[in-house]
């Protein structure tokens, strides 16, 4: 049994790494497309697409729709936890490219030509027909996306339990933070060179790579189940996931309280980061693109920060401890964006604060995720992770919604006076009181995650590495 144990793949740290940079590099590719648009909002709102601020905000929460009212996330779970990893990524892969498709074709002087944007357009005229096809492609690809994400997260825990958990996690979302630097620099660029569809087709070209480097690595899975001696399984525990399972996971005191951490702080992030461009552009009187470059550094201070969080946390535990302080500091982060005034808010505070919200952005994720295989058993553990993206998702879907609506409502006419071409400038005051609320509520919950471990003994400040 020793032996066997010795000749295990993922006992070898090239095999383990192979195997993270393969299903790093879809997510690099994922989170790009993710965030594809977001720096090109203002080609949006002008032009022959005449997009609103709450047409926006519909796009970016419809990437969660049929996550969160079809249940598809929980289903992409079980899915996982009784089909396995190399079947959940490979539908996952199929997906995206689909709905990222789907959403390239809804931006093209093809689709605006069509009978079919004649259709979509003669109802629920105040959304562009190419807005309401993007957002069904962007819908699809979100069940892809979000599938690819919890897949990718037990994948991890499979190579490196009881090894460099915190660590791989950590880096596998520095890559996929990675893509979303690339996104702000690249999609205005592609814009320049062909409009919004060209950095969409882009888009999608870095999404059919990323397919392919899913599919690579599902040979390496294989031959590691069959030294498992579990072929066509995922190598966890003999007892096969439950429905009843669930329920578990839904009564388990830890569980509930990451889960809204986890929903109030990405509900704070990634709905910002599709906002960031206007309101850094708007605060500085600077051209988009120049903003568009400045938010790119967001998450590259993340990517830098999170492999180094991820190793302390192996190493010397703090995971609770963390989580807290990530809250406060993007609290302090969305304050500063909303409360100093124009005249006196600068480049320097604009990166101080971008430096802030990064390492905000590093402290909770890498402290969260690894969390979860402390507090949930092995063999339902993909569906633990399927039921905290759904919650999160919750929040993904309605946050973009009442940010465009609140950006819009708070600035009357504004919407109107740039669609006919008249120059008007947003105030983001009271969107970014409502991400530092999400803050404040995080750090509530934190305060009750650390009392949790204290009396349930999860040991979510005790070191991963055994």
């Amino acid at each position: 049994m020793n032996q066997k144990a010795q000749a295990l793949l993922k006992d070898s740290k090239t095999a383990r790494w192979i195997a993270l940079g393969l299903i790093s590099i879809t997510m690099f590719f994922a989170y790009f497309f993710v965030d594809v648009v977001a720096p090109l909002e203002g080609l949006l709102a002008g032009g022959n697409y005449k997009w609103t601020p709450e047409v926006f905000g519909m796009l970016g929460g419809s990437e969660f729709f049929l996550n969160v009212f079809a249940v598809f996330l929980i289903l992409s779970g079980i899915i996982l936890d009784k089909m396995g990893i190399r079947f959940t990524l490979i539908t996952a892969g199929i997906t995206m490219t689909l709905g990222a498709a789907i959403k390239y074709y809804a931006l093209t002087d093809a689709f605006a030509a069509s009978g079919l944007a004649e259709s979509l357009g003669s109802f629920m005229t105040y959304i562009p027909a190419s807005a309401k096809l993007a957002m069904i492609g962007f819908t699809i690809f979100g069940v892809g996306v979000e599938m690819a994400g919890i897949t990718v997260s037990k994948t991890i825990v499979k190579w490196f339990k009881g090894k460099e958990l915190a660590l791989a996690m950590g880096l596998e979302m520095a890559t996929a933070r990675l893509g979303v630097f690339a996104v702000f620099r690249l999609s205005p660029y592609f814009a320049e060179q062909g409009g919004v569809s060209n950095a969409v087709l882009w888009g999608l070209v870095f999404i059919t790579i990323g397919f392919l480097t899913f599919f690579i690595y599902t040979f390496m899975d294989k031959k590691l189940d069959k030294q498992i001696g579990e072929e066509g399984k995922t190598g966890e525990p003999e007892e096969e996931f439950k429905i009843s399972d669930l329920g578990k996971i839904m009564t388990n005191p830890g569980f509930l309280a990451i889960a809204g951490l986890c929903v109030l702080f990405y509900s704070a992030i990634f709905p910002f980061q599709k906002f960031a461009t206007q309101i850094l552009a708007t605060k500085l009187s600077i051209p988009d693109n120049d903003a568009s470059a400045m938010v790119s550094w967001f998450p590259i201070g993340a990517m830098i920060l999170t492999p180094f969080i991820g190793f302390f946390l192996d190493k010397k535990g703090k995971g609770a401890t963390m989580m807290m302080y990530g809250a406060i500091l993007l609290t302090i982060s969305h304050l500063i964006f909303g409360l100093v005034p124009a005249d006196v808010f600068n480049s320097a505070i604009a990166y101080g604060t971008i430096i802030i919200l990064g390492t905000a952005f590093s402290l909770v994720p890498a402290s969260l995720w690894p969390s979860i295989p402390k507090i949930v058993e092995d063999r339902y553990l993909g569906s633990a992770y399927g039921l905290i993206f759904w919650i999160q998702n919750i929040g993904l879907l309605m946050v973009p919604v009442l940010i465009g609506w609140a950006k819009n409502y708070s600035n009357p006419g504004v919407a109107e006076n740039i669609a006919n071409g008249v120059t008007a400038i947003y105030d983001f005051t009271v969107v970014e009181l409502i991400f530092a609320s999400f803050g404040v509520a995080a750090i509530f919950l934190s305060l009750i995650l650390k009392a949790i471990d204290k009396k349930k003994g999860y040991g979510l400040d005790i070191p991963n590495a055994k």
